[in-house]
């Protein structure tokens, strides 16, 4: 398995984390096991990005710009005060 192998199921480790975390807030019954979940949460959102910005630097996550086109129809779509 090579580094970009390893790089790419750490990321999807780390969403994954994350989508279990950001529930784990949303369902809790107390305040201290909300906080906890968040800050679990964040923790594990910056270290998604770490491995985001790593990956991006290397050129093994490359992703394609909306035209602009489409990123206006969209904001319209969901937001027609635009």
């Amino acid at each position: 398995m090579d580094d970009k192998c390893i790089m790419e199921g750490l990321l999807l480790d780390a969403k994954s984390v994350c989508d279990l975390y950001m529930h784990g807030a949303i369902e809790s019954s107390t305040a201290n096991v909300r906080q906890t979940f968040a800050n679990a949460f964040d923790d594990a959102l910056s270290m998604g990005d770490s491995i985001y910005q790593q990956m991006t630097a290397k050129g093994w996550y490359q992703t394609d710009t909306a035209p602009e086109q489409k990123v206006q129809q969209t904001r319209q779509k969901f937001n027609p005060s635009c």
